[in-house]
């Protein structure tokens, strides 16, 4: 693995993206701490389908932004969305890339 894809947001993923634009970063990693805010109540209301339907939108934009490890957590509950250890670890992985990218956005 390599070590840019070892933190919550690969950071060498997230430069290309926004090709090295600080101001673009920490703008698109509001977003995404705005989205991962609303997906956690979100997901712990919603029947399967429904949490099938929104851990596939976070998948897309997690990988789009280098976070790889929640898209990864996010596939798994979509394909598992009734799976009470699938709910589990796709919220602990939104605790942990919000607070990475809060941190991120305020270096």
């Amino acid at each position: 693995m390599l070590p840019s894809r070892r933190s919550p947001i690969d950071l060498v993923h997230l430069a290309r993206q926004t090709a090295g634009d600080r101001a673009l970063e920490v703008e698109v990693l509001g977003l995404l701490v705005i989205q991962i805010e609303r997906a956690r109540p979100a997901i712990l209301a919603a029947g399967p389908q429904e949490r099938c339907r929104l851990a596939h939108a976070l998948k897309g934009a997690a990988r789009n932004l280098g976070a790889f490890r929640l898209a990864d957590a996010a596939e798994e509950l979509e394909r598992d969305p009734g799976g009470p250890a699938m709910v589990d670890g796709l919220l602990d992985e939104l605790e942990r890339t919000a607070r990475f990218a809060r941190e991120l956005s305020t270096a």
